[in-house]
Formats: structure tokens, sequence, C-alpha cells
């Protein structure tokens, strides 16, 4: 198949096209049709085991859909012969936990991929770094190894890294819940300013105050569906299903 061919005509920069998730006997992911547009930001929001991390692994394929499409730029990225590596290169994502080496030093842990990678030199890949450090507020710790570090900022280190990659679009999942509540903030705000940027953005979170003062759109699920998608005044100020107002019920109480 020409690459050509596997291109859809497509404004969006993230496409899932009746997408399935199974893990053998349990049906994670159960159709996911979802389009997010060039420096959209989209919140993905519902109970635990709803299917929100599974979609967002899926969209850079650290998991395998069962069934379905899923499409970069307009790039179908299940096609066989698609250059996932490539593809890759375009999302950046962070995780729950920070997944930094221990044993390297903040400048070393930004640098790597770079060099592995992209093929940046030494002087490069470090000058990449700093900037990109700045940017999260942690250039003074350019030396500082993460033990060192607050959850909070080795989040943002963590962040750092996959911006030092010069990615296209971001997948945050749960960046914030391995944080204590006063180190939040601090992730939430460069996770804003990113968007205010323009970055193309889909956010697992819980947190609903950043859901509804930064995404363009909410989208709850529940059961491996969508459940209800919206503008977030919409879906969080006057939910219309059921199962949305009984979610975010639970949430306010708590």
């Amino acid at each position: 198949m020409s690459p050509n061919a596997k291109r859809m005509a497509s404004a969006s920069a993230i496409e899932l096209v009746a997408l399935e998730k199974r893990f053998d006997a349990l049906h994670v992911l159960r159709g996911i049709d979802l389009r997010i547009a060039p420096a959209e930001v989209v919140c993905l929001i519902g109970p635990s085991g709803s299917g929100k991390s599974t979609l967002l692994r899926c969209v850079n394929r650290l998991e395998e859909p069962s069934a379905g499409h899923i499409l970069i730029d307009g790039e179908n990225i299940c096609a066989q012969d698609c250059d996932l590596d490539r593809v890759r290169a375009k999302i950046g994502m962070v995780f729950q936990q920070f997944n930094l080496f221990p044993h390297l030093s903040v400048l070393d842990n930004l640098t790597i991929a770079q060099r592995k990678v992209l093929k940046r030199s030494k002087a490069q890949a470090e000058d990449k770094a700093r900037k990109v450090l700045d940017r999260v507020g942690l250039l003074h710790k350019v030396h500082e190894y993460p033990a060192r570090l607050s959850g909070g900022q080795q989040q943002r280190v963590a962040i750092a890294r996959a911006l030092a990659m010069d990615p296209e679009m971001m997948l945050f999942d749960e960046a914030t819940s391995a944080l204590d509540p006063e180190l939040v903030g601090e992730v939430l705000a460069v996770m804003r300013s990113l968007a205010e940027d323009g970055m193309t953005m889909m956010v697992v979170t819980h947190e609903m105050g950043f859901a509804r003062g930064v995404a363009d759109r909410v989208v709850f699920m529940d059961g491996g569906v969508i459940v209800e998608q919206g503008h977030p005044d919409q879906v969080l100020g006057d939910p219309q299903h059921e199962r949305t107002q009984r979610f975010l019920q639970r949430v306010s109480d708590r």
C-alpha cells in the first residue's frame, strides 16, 4: 500500500476510528471514535477502569489495538508498513510515574534520547535541554539527580524531557495523580502554558478545575465507551447523561 493510500483527508492531528482493545476476555475499549484538531486540548475524564489510560496508550501504540484505526496527521499508524518510530517522534508522553533514570543527572536524563534517537551532538542536546528546563522553571536544577528533587520537580523534568524531542503533540496520563496535593499546581501550570502555546494535547486527568479552565473539550468515558463529550461548561456544568452526572457528583463530594 502506498503512503498516499494510507492517508485519509483529515484536518485532525489525532483520529481514532472504531478503536477496540481487548485483554483476553476483558473488553476495555468498545468502538471509540474521536477526532482531535491541531492545537486542541482534550481532557479525558471518568472512573478508574473506564479505558482512559488504555486509549491514550493506544495512540502511540504502547498498547496494540485489537481492531480499528489510529491516524496521526492523517497517517494510519496501524498499517503494516507504517514507520512507527518516525510517527512516535511526533508524540511526547508523560506518565503518572516520572520514569527518570535515577543514576543520571537532570541534564543527562534530557540529553540521552536526543543523542540516541535524534542523533544530536552533545552540545546540541545540552543546549536544547537547558532551554526546555528553563521553560519548566528548573534550569537551576540541571546538575541535580532525581532523588534530590520533589515529586513536582521530577514530573516537570519528565515534561521537559518529552519537550526536548520537539513533539507536535503531547499525551498526559494522570500526570499529577502521584503528587502530593501542594505540588500539583506547579505541574498543571506547565501544562497550562503548553496549551496556551498551541500544543495539541490529550490529557487523562482527575483535576476537574484544570479540565474546566484549559480544555477545549471534555470527554467522559465509562465502560470502554465515550458516554458524553463537549465544551467543559456543558459536560462539567450541565451534563446530559445520568452516568456523567453521578460521576461528577462523586468527584465533588470528595
